[in-house]
Order: C-alpha cells, then sequence, then structure tokens
C-alpha cells in the first residue's frame, strides 16, 4: 500500500447520529437509503423565547447522561453543555471498540481533536447573569468538549476543540493525523459533535435563504432547496498504520493523506469558492501519493443548496473529468441526516469508512431526480441509484467538508490492508473466559443482558476470539463477572441467565485487593494413565510446556514422557516413569498458569513435587530438574521391592508406642495435625495396621510402590548424590517452602545435593511447610499442580487462614479440559489481572466487536438553566426505581441519625453536588466516587462551616488532608469540635454548635 509510513489507521468507531444510535445502526439505515428527519422529540423541553420547532434531524436521547459513571456531580452534570456529555460516552465507546480497554490508555499522550460550531448552550446559559454558576464556566466552553475526554479518561496528550464552521470535525482528524505522524501522539481521537439547542441557526440559514422548508437536504438533486439542521456525534481512533498492524488491531480503513485551506477573498466570507474546494481535493490527492483516476467514490459536502452542489461539482469535475473506465461516484449522507454542522466531516467519514470496510458503497439518496444542471455525466461523476460493490484489491474515497468562512478540509481513505491473522489455522475449539466489568452491581447487569442480546444474535460458532476480545477490553471497572463457554450458544445462555438474577451483586465480583497465589505440586501416587489429555486437548499453552519438559527430560529418559503421559500407558505407575511424568505435568501446568497471568507468590513441593516446585522457583534449572527427578525415578525403581506405606489419622507423636514396637518402619510424611504417613516393609506395616486397628484408629494402606522417605531407600542415595553433585543450585526467586526442614527457605539457602539426597530418605513435612507458608505469605488460593486432587483435602484439614480458597486447573480422570480456563475466572473475579493471551492458541486472534457499554439512562439533564438557590429545579429525578445505588464499601459503618458531624457533612455534600442523599455514603470519596474538583471543595467548606456554626474557619490546607471520604472529613471535622469543647464525649453537639 503506498504511502505506509504516512498512513493512519482507523482502528475505532462510535456514533450517534438520528435514527441510529449506534455505528450499526448507522450503517444499517445508510444500507437501506433511510430518512433519519423528523419531529422536535416530545421529551426535550425548550425555554419559550429559544423553543427550537419544525423538521430536523435529531439524536434521540440526547439529554441522558451516566454521570455517575464518570463521577460527575448531578449539579455539574445539569451545568455541563450536552455535547461534552454525548461525546464522553462516545470516546469511552470508540477506544472499546478500538479493541483497548479505556483504563488502558490512562497516562498516555493520547490526543484529543474535537470538531464543534458554535456555542448554543452558553448563549442560552449566560446570558441571564443571576443564574450564572461556577460550574457553568467549563459547562459551556466548546474547548471543554475535548478536555472533558482527556480529563475523564486521563489522556495527557494534546486536546483541543476546533471551530471552522461545517468543516471543524474533518479539520479535526486532519489535525489528529499531523499529530500522529509528527510523533505527538500514538494514539488520537478524533470527531466532533452538534446539537440543535437554538433555533437561532435555523433562523440564520433561512434568512439567508437556504433553510428547506421540510427540513431536508436533497444534495445533488433536482429537488434540492435547501439545509435541513441535524444533530451527531462520532469519533474514530486513529494510529500509525504500521502500529495498529504491529499490535494485531483491526483495521477499518486507512487515511492515505488529508488538506486543509481557505477561500481567501472570494466572493464574500460565506461564499463557497470553487477554486479552493479544487485545489484541497488535489492537495489531498498529492499527499496521498495517488491520481484522481484511482478514487472509486466521494463522500461530498453535499448540503443541497443549488449554488453550494453547483460550485462543489464544477470542482470535483475538473479534478476527476478525465478518462477513466467508470465515472467517480458522490454522494452525501446529508441526504439521510440533514447537515449536522460541526459533525458533518465526521459523519461522512466514518461512512466512508465503514463503506471500505463492507466494500460496499451505499446507493445516493435523491439520487433518482439527478439535478441536470449539475453536468455530472461530462465532469466524470455521478449520482449512485444502487449501492455499489468495490472490486477485489485496494479501493480508494475521498471525504470532502466546507466551512461556511471558507475553510475547506479533504481526506483520503484506502481500503484496509489484508489481515493476515484471519486466515491462521485453527485446532478445533478451545473454551475461552467472557469478562464484562462495570461500574456498580445493577451496570454490570444491564451490560450482561445488552451482551446476551448481541451473542444470541452471532451464528452459532467458536467462542474464544470473541472471549479473548471481551478479555482485551472489558476488564477496567470495579465489577467483576466472568464465565467460560466454548460455543457462542452456551456462552449467550450464560450471559442471559447471569443478567436474569434478580440480586445483582450475585453476579457482581469487586474484589479489593489482588489474590495471593501459592502453588502445591503433588507428589507421586496421584499419576494415572492418560493423565491431562484432556487439558493437552484444549490448551495450547499446557501443550507447549508439556512439550518444554518433554524436551528436557528426553535426554534423561529413553523414551517420551509427553507420550506416555497421554498415551494411556499403565506403566506410568511404575516409579521410573511416574517421577519423571509427575514433574512433566507439575511444570508444564504451572508455566501454564504463570503465562497467563496466575504465578505463584509461593511454592510448596510434596516429595517428588518438590522437583518442579524448585524449577518455577528457580532453585533449579529446567536441565537440572529433570535430570535429577529422572535419576531419582530409575535409582527408586532398582530398590527391592517389599516396601510400602500407611496412611494414619493420627497426630505423628501418637505412633511413636506402634513404630517403638517396630522400628524397621519409620514416619514417611506428616500432613497435617491428623494426617501421618508411614513408611516400610508391608509386612511391619500390616502388623502396625492391625495394632492401629485395635486401638480405634483409622488407617489405610496406600496404592505406593515403595517405602518412599524410610531407610529402605538408603541403597539409593550414593548414586542420588553422585547425579545431584552436578547441579547448579540457586537461591529461589519465588519463596520455596522446603517440605525437609518443614519451612520457607531463608533468603540465602539453597537446594544442593545434600538437601536433595535427604529430601528422598527423610520424612515430608507437609503441614510444617504449609503452615509456615500461610503464616509468612497468607495466600488467598491454593492451586495444586498435578494431574489430581490430592494435597488440596489435605490442606482443608490444615487450620488455615480465614477465606482461604482451593483450586485445581485439572481435577483427575473426569476433568473435561476446561478446568483451567475456569479457574483463571474465578481467580479474574478475586481480582487478578490476567495475561489472556495466554490461555488461547495462535489461532485465536481475529477481531470480533462486542456490544460498546451500556450507559445507565436513569438520569436525563436538558437546557433549563442551573439556579444557585434552587439548583433542583435543573436535574429532574430519575424514575422510580432508576435512582443511582451507594457505591459500596468495605465496613460501612454509620447511622448518620447518631453521629450530627456526619449528618452536617452528608447534607452539605449532597447540596453542593445535588446528589441523592442515599448516594453520599460514609465510604464515598471525593475525587473518585463523587467527582468533586476545587471550585466544589470550596463550596463545600462554605456549607459546611455555615452548618457547624462553633467550627470556626478552616483552611483549605487543613481541610484538604481529611478529604479521602465523606467519613474521613467527618472524623477530622469531629475531633476540631471535641477539642474546642463543641462536641461532647457520647457524640452530641453542645447547644448552638450546629445551625
Amino acid at each position: 500500500m503506498e504511502g505506509t509510513t504516512t498512513a493512519l489507521a482507523v482502528v475505532g468507531i462510535d456514533c450517534a447520529f438520528p435514527g441510529a444510535p449506534d455505528a450499526d445502526a448507522y450503517w444499517e439505515l445508510l444500507m437501506r437509503g433511510g430518512d433519519a428527519v423528523g419531529q422536535v422529540p416530545p421529551e426535550r423541553t425548550y425555554p419559550e423565547e429559544s423553543a427550537v420547532t419544525g423538521p430536523g434531524g435529531f439524536l434521540a436521547g440526547a439529554d441522558v447522561f451516566d454521570n455517575d459513571f464518570f463521577s460527575v456531580p448531578p449539579r455539574e452534570a445539569a451545568a455541563m453543555d450536552p455535547q461534552q456529555r454525548l461525546l464522553l460516552q462516545c470516546a469511552w465507546r470508540a477506544v472499546e471498540d478500538s479493541g483497548v480497554a479505556p483504563g488502558e490508555l490512562a497516562g498516555s499522550g493520547t490526543g484529543v481533536f474535537i470538531g464543534v460550531m458554535g456555542g448554543e448552550w452558553g448563549q442560552l446559559h449566560l446570558g441571564d447573569y443571576d443564574r450564572v454558576t461556577p460550574q457553568l464556566g467549563a459547562g459551556s466552553s466548546a474547548g471543554m468538549t475535548a478536555n472533558r475526554i482527556s480529563y475523564h479518561l486521563n489522556l495527557t496528550g494534546p486536546s483541543l476543540a476546533v471551530d471552522t464552521a461545517c468543516s471543524s470535525s474533518l479539520v479535526a482528524v486532519h489535525l489528529a493525523g499531523n499529530s500522529l505522524l509528527s510523533g505527538e501522539c500514538d494514539t488520537a481521537l478524533a470527531g466532533g459533535v452538534n446539537l440543535v439547542l437554538s433555533p437561532a441557526l435555523g433562523l440564520v440559514y433561512d434568512r439567508m435563504g437556504l433553510a428547506a422548508p421540510d427540513g431536508r437536504c436533497k444534495p445533488f438533486s433536482a429537488d434540492a432547496d435547501g439545509i435541513g439542521r441535524s444533530e451527531g456525534v462520532g469519533l474514530v481512533v486513529l494510529r500509525r498504520l504500521a502500529d495498529a498492524l504491529a499490535d494485531g488491531q483491526r483495521v477499518y480503513a486507512v487515511i492515505q493523506g488529508t488538506a486543509v485551506n481557505q477561500d481567501g477573498r472570494s466572493n464574500g466570507v460565506t461564499a463557497p469558492n470553487r477554486w479552493s474546494q479544487q485545489q484541497v481535493v488535489a492537495a489531498a490527492y498529492r499527499r496521498a501519493g495517488i491520481t484522481a483516476e484511482r478514487v472509486s467514490f466521494i463522500e461530498a459536502h453535499g448540503t443541497g443548496t443549488v449554488l453550494g452542489d453547483t460550485i462543489e461539482c464544477a470542482a470535483l469535475g475538473t479534478v476527476h473529468g478525465i478518462e477513466r473506465k467508470e465515472p467517480c461516484a458522490i454522494g452525501s449522507v446529508k441526504g439521510n441526516l440533514g447537515h449536522t454542522e460541526g459533525a458533518a466531516g465526521i459523519a461522512g467519514l466514518i461512512k466512508v469508512a465503514l463503506a471500505l470496510h463492507h466494500r460496499i458503497v451505499p446507493a445516493s439518496r435523491f439520487a433518482d431526480r439527478e439535478n441536470p444542471q449539475l453536468r455530472l455525466a461530462e465532469r466524470g461523476l455521478r449520482l449512485l441509484k444502487s449501492p455499489l460493490r468495490l472490486p477485489p484489491g485496494t479501493s480508494y474515497a475521498g471525504v470532502s467538508s466546507f466551512g461556511m468562512g471558507g475553510t475547506n478540509a479533504h481526506a483520503v481513505l484506502a481500503s484496509a490492508p489484508r489481515d493476515p491473522g484471519k486466515r491462521m489455522p485453527k485446532r478445533g475449539s478451545t473454551t475461552g473466559v467472557f469478562t464484562l466489568s462495570a461500574d456498580t452491581p445493577e451496570a454490570l447487569r444491564r451490560n450482561l443482558a445488552a451482551q446476551a442480546e448481541a451473542v444470541a444474535g452471532r451464528p452459532r460458532g467458536d467462542a474464544a476470539a470473541l472471549c479473548l476480545h471481551s478479555n482485551r477490553v472489558k476488564t477496567g471497572l470495579p465489577y467483576r463477572y466472568a464465565t467460560t463457554a466454548r460455543d457462542t450458544a452456551e456462552l449467550a445462555a450464560a450471559l442471559r441467565e447471569a443478567a436474569a438474577e434478580e440480586m445483582p451483586e450475585q453476579i457482581a465480583h469487586r474484589p479489593w485487593a489482588k489474590p495471593v497465589v501459592a502453588f502445591l505440586f503433588t507428589g507421586q501416587g496421584s499419576q494415572f494413565p492418560a493423565m491431562t489429555a484432556a487439558l493437552h486437548r484444549e490448551s495450547a499453552a499446557y501443550r507447549h510446556h508439556l512439550d518444554e519438559a518433554d524436551a528436557a527430560l528426553r535426554l534423561y529418559t529413553d523414551r517420551s514422557v509427553r507420550d506416555l503421559v497421554l498415551g494411556g500407558d499403565t506403566c506410568v505407575d511404575e516409579t521410573e516413569f511416574a517421577q519423571p511424568a509427575l514433574f512433566a505435568v507439575g511444570y508444564a501446568l504451572a508455566r501454564t498458569l504463570t503465562a497467563a497471568g496466575a504465578g505463584p507468590a509461593a511454592v510448596l513441593g510434596h516429595s517428588v513435587g518438590e522437583f518442579a516446585a524448585a524449577v518455577i522457583a528457580g532453585a533449579l534449572t529446567l536441565d537440572d530438574g529433570a535430570r535429577l527427578v529422572a535419576a531419582r525415578g530409575r535409582l527408586m525403581q532398582a530398590l527391592p521391592a517389599g516396601g510400602g506405606m500407611l496412611a494414619v489419622k493420627a497426630a505423628r507423636g501418637e505412633l511413636h508406642p506402634y513404630l517403638d514396637a517396630h522400628p524397621q518402619a519409620a514416619v514417611g510424611a506428616v500432613n497435617g495435625p491428623q494426617d501421618t504417613v508411614l513408611s516400610g516393609p508391608r509386612e511391619a506395616l500390616a502388623q502396625i495396621a492391625e495394632a492401629l486397628t485395635e486401638d480405634g484408629i483409622r488407617c489405610r494402606m496406600l496404592d505406593a510402590p515403595l517405602a518412599f522417605h524410610s531407610p529402605l531407600v538408603r541403597p539409593a542415595l550414593d548414586r542420588f548424590h553422585a547425579a545431584a553433585a552436578t547441579t547448579e543450585p540457586a537461591v529461589p526467586g519465588v519463596p520455596m517452602a522446603s517440605t525437609l526442614h518443614g519451612r520457607l527457605l531463608g533468603r540465602q539457602e539453597t537446594t544442593d545435593a545434600g538437601y536433595w539426597v535427604r529430601q528422598a530418605a527423610e520424612p515430608v513435612l507437609f503441614a510444617d511447610a504449609l503452615a509456615d507458608l500461610d503464616a509468612t505469605i497468607a495466600p488467598t488460593h491454593l492451586i495444586e499442580i498435578g494431574p489430581r486432587a490430592q494435597l488440596l483435602p489435605l490442606a482443608g484439614r490444615a487450620g488455615l487462614g480465614p477465606g482461604v480458597e482451593f483450586l485445581h486447573p485439572a481435577p483427575g480422570p473426569d476433568a473435561s479440559g476446561r478446568e483451567l480456563a475456569e479457574l483463571i475466572a474465578h481467580l479474574f473475579r478475586a481480582g487478578l489481572d490476567p495475561r489472556w493471551e495466554g490461555l488461547y492458541g495462535p489461532g485465536r486472534r481475529g477481531h470480533e466487536r462486542l456490544r460498546p457499554y451500556a450507559f445507565s439512562t436513569a438520569r436525563r439533564f436538558w437546557t433549563r438553566p442551573v439556579r444557585p438557590a434552587a439548583a433542583r429545579e435543573a436535574v429532574p429525578a430519575p424514575e422510580p426505581g432508576t435512582a443511582p445505588q451507594p457505591r459500596p464499601r468495605p465496613e460501612e459503618p454509620a447511622d448518620p441519625m447518631k453521629d450530627p458531624v456526619l449528618a452536617a457533612v452528608i447534607a452539605a455534600v449532597a447540596e453542593v453536588g445535588e446528589f441523592p442523599p442515599e448516594r453520599v455514603v460514609h465510604g464515598a470519596r471525593f475525587y473518585e466516587d463523587l467527582g468533586f474538583d476545587s471550585v466544589m471543595i470550596m463550596q463545600l467548606k462554605d456549607r459546611i462551616e455555615a452548618r457547624l456554626t462553633h467550627l470556626g474557619e478552616i483552611s483549605v490546607q487543613q481541610l484538604l488532608p481529611a478529604l479521602r471520604s465523606v467519613g474521613t472529613l467527618a472524623e477530622f471535622l469531629s475531633g476540631r469540635l471535641t477539642e474546642s469543647g463543641r462536641l461532647t464525649e457520647s457524640g452530641r453537639l453542645t447547644e448552638g454548635a450546629a445551625a
């Protein structure tokens, strides 16, 4: 593709236009040639003197804003230009559509470039000086349209609003592109917004003779009779093409080049200039490195005024009136929407990007009555009476947008390069983890319902790619949901079931800390033929890591351990093979979990499980671990038969009399307070078992081929020491609990040859090692690393700290293979931020679109002026049952009725922000939850001093450290009042202390 180094990728799109609340609906409107012009929505109320009447293009729900999501207080939301509110929600969804969780951009130098025309909100609200509030300053500023996005998404790159009248949003795209190409930013949001808040501009059009009587633009039609005003909001996410391709992002279309110029001194400051329009198109082609005959279609400015259409067609004809196979198609989305003014350029650019993405150009509305005076055919132009399918290969298109004051813009777009990832082979279906997050439990349920509907509407198929996209995009908010699914039908059913839950808190998980994970590596006895075969079929990551272990072991064994593990061969029960096989499985499971971001804070291995634990901890290399475990298994296999092991439900100390009577036997393992294993000759163990049974002590013989961890293994120890002497032990990088010492290894302790020899011969002190790990590391989750659960039941009887959860990625012969995904889903709900790519194979990189975030529609804010004394009038109450619920925090204290200071603080906060009182809870944070800023802090200070009259004046410097939450502020003020004697020990204010 030409100009790859200067090309820009459109990687994300979100928009709302009349009759089209999102990009999918917009495309559907265009393809069916829909008419979005209608009457003013009945829910809109305008001041009488500035009522908007007559037909036009009006956005549904333009007054709706999820202020709690963005932590904007109701008072501030009511003072904000609704264009700012629309852009905030649009920006969030556009970033999601780019395949990035919006929170991932926080702190980045992402730029924001917004086209906005005029300032009708400020005209309506700032003219009445008695009603001006601090919030109206930022709320009425056109510049804040961009700055709000940068602030709430924490973007630190260029942030600016552009007003070049009707070309504003395409000029914003031009500036964003220049910023990207100069290296000023790496990602940019660009677009525009327009709302009809006042009839003033419509009156201007009418008195200039430009207004269409029926409110409809009819571009290039014989019936063209003027402009119809319209509304809309649209944003694209732009990146340098090379960066987007390197990061595997979906590319809707490529911006090859843009140009902006000015009419200069022409027939009048508002009159279009043919020569300037011609020059800006030619300049854009030069920057794009293409010639006019390669352009298949142009989204023209096309307002439907006779003069404007005539001049534009003459300019385009001069450039495109050349010999070519087919005339260049032209059209204008204004025929569907009306003139969206400041958003007109982005409306056209999104239309072109979608047309290139779908490889079909929608027909032009009103093309059936082409204006013959435009002489389109002789100028190399044509209107599309039916959709135009684009041929294979790269297609090019143009977008024009012209401002009333003479600022002209043109952009050249191309179809996206082929995505090689889409052709990658897939290996069967894989269980994925579908994730969703939201700011409240109710919001989570609302978004579950939206996603369920969207997934149910898809053809049934593999869900893994959809799940991976949800992991990348839908994971940044406090309340979490995760479920596993193999196909879209299963996923839709799970989402519907969760959305139907009557108590949202049952499916919404808000972790307050990251999980602390410890790995427990299983020892011999847990093996079985074809162990982990289901997981091997399911997980590409597990296959990869098992291959790694197999390659390391193959140097020291005479066969493939991987094939032995998976093939169902019963010789896996023989010690020579069982120990390397368990090592391979343990290593592969642990590496798979670590690759998925669920690595251990500590490890503990039981008997032979300690070799894989040491490798994962960094105490041994993979090669040393493989060599040691292969030698150990081979040497143990060569020991004489006749040994065994006996599990006893008794404490170690209780067994001394039985061992004294049979000195050939010894303690082989201490697994818990009442879980001891004896090891020795089978004959001696049988006699001990008989004596124990007679004494009412439960016991059972284990299916162990040898008397491990007993004097009977001594004949193998010298040769094992020789094998271990060549290892290069290291200090573990991850805390490692030693079952030889019964504790965590010290900071400088290593596992040398002497350690491994003693570890083979002496008792396994599992209970002591686990107790020390629990006391030191305080794990929240124990994960058993092995082919079936042996250690978790022991841990469950070990008296660990409260709330420890037990998980297993491959729990036995009946495992389905999806347990690994379920384990990661569980940890995500508990607060883990996994590395999701570790769960999915290389064929799972496709781009799958998800339904954008479903914001709350409970609160509406419209154009009534905000009044300091009666501001509640500006914020209509939510409909019954839709009021935002307070965000819970741990250990909410407090009945404000019993704490007058807290009650005064809550009342002051509610008044300043116009919150419902139930929203202002003890744990609510001023900045993160309530959206306070410096202006509101000053207002709060005044309200508190007025309510707590004997508090005296407080400086802002004194107040600021206490503003962590509502509760901390109340505690600070209570301390001040106590010191002054105005608050009794019982918490009551003395007489006159409160107003």
